[in-house]
């Protein structure tokens, strides 16, 4: 399991007069859930400490410099995926990368309104048939729900930061190619547009 962590502030000129509880949503608004009503528990619970001292009350307004520490308590754990049987074209795999061609309707991972029946359920278990656990597989890109295309996935940390970079580089090129029903007032035409 893992350990609580101490997340450090330090109260800058807009966070002076403002309640704690405030001024920490902002502050910790990349922490996934968190809401006032947490925080307010977390201080009310002592975790939350302004200058040293255990903060008292939510209400509590802060001054510029304060030095506001919070014990973070551990996330908690993700469920683990589960592989599902589901027919998906694997265009390339190799033991840091899959290439899937992802076809429209299919959401590429599990999601709030999405527990499963996605690509990365289906994709694990068509890794599993090689014998072998396919470790952490991670999107280095995206494709909408009802959008097409080849997806590359990552097969761990090391791999996904590594494509991810090389894709945000000048080596790497993506095309589009947009299909439109209807009358367009055009027969051919080419959209050339910095994305």
């Amino acid at each position: 399991m893992t350990e609580k962590t101490t997340h450090r502030i330090r109260a800058h000129r807009g966070d002076a007069r403002e309640r704690l509880d405030l001024a920490l949503v902002r502050h910790l608004e990349e922490i996934p859930g968190l809401s006032r009503t947490r925080i307010q528990e977390w201080i009310a619970d002592g975790m939350v400490r302004v200058n040293g001292a255990p903060a008292r009350r939510a209400s509590e307004r802060l001054a510029a410099g304060d030095e506001v520490e919070i014990d973070l308590p551990p996330p908690p754990p993700r469920p683990e995926m589960a592989a599902q049987e589901i027919p998906l074209s694997i265009l390339y795999k190799d033991e840091h990368l899959v290439a899937v061609d992802k076809p429209p309707g299919l959401v590429v991972h599990p999601t709030y309104g999405h527990h499963d029946g996605t690509l990365l359920n289906a994709l694990l278990w068509h890794l599993r048939q090689d014998g072998k656990e396919p470790g952490t597989l991670g999107p280095v890109s995206r494709l909408d729900k009802w959008t097409s295309g080849v997806l590359v996935v990552a097969r761990g940390g090391e791999a996904h930061a590594k494509l991810a970079r090389a894709l945000r580089s000048t080596i790497s090129e993506k095309e589009y190619l947009a299909v439109v029903y209807g009358r367009t007032g055009v027969d051919r035409g080419r959209i050339d547009l910095w994305v």
